[in-house]
């Protein structure tokens, strides 16, 4: 039930910063002044972490939606689906803690 729940969480995580993201880039065409503001807004420690935040839900709801797509599609995937948690789950973990890595040694470079 958790990575169902979780799931659904990173996926309107994930739309929140598309929509976001859009509108920030239309900004350009409205005002270039505007535009260059909201981007100085996004050079700070805690849209960084921000970033970081993003990077864990996009890789979470990747896998797991991989995940879904064996179980719903592949005749064993019911049978294996707690064994494929586990897996997601260690994929998950081993990758973002790599992301995370990388992206924290780029913040305390621009920080520091």
């Amino acid at each position: 039930m958790w990575s169902w729940v979780l799931h659904r969480v990173t996926g309107a995580t994930i739309f929140f910063f598309l929509f976001v993201h859009v509108l920030d880039t239309a900004l350009v065409r409205v005002s270039p002044e505007a535009y260059n503001a909201i981007i100085d807004t996004y050079k700070t420690p805690i849209i960084g972490l921000m970033e970081m935040g993003l990077v864990v839900a996009v890789l979470y709801h990747a896998l797991n939606g991989i995940r879904i797509i064996l179980i719903d599609f592949w005749q064993h995937g019911p049978k294996y689906q707690r064994l494929m948690l586990w897996i997601v789950l260690g994929v998950w973990i081993s990758v973002f803690i790599a992301a995370l890595g990388v992206m924290g040694m780029h913040m305390a470079e621009r920080f520091l």
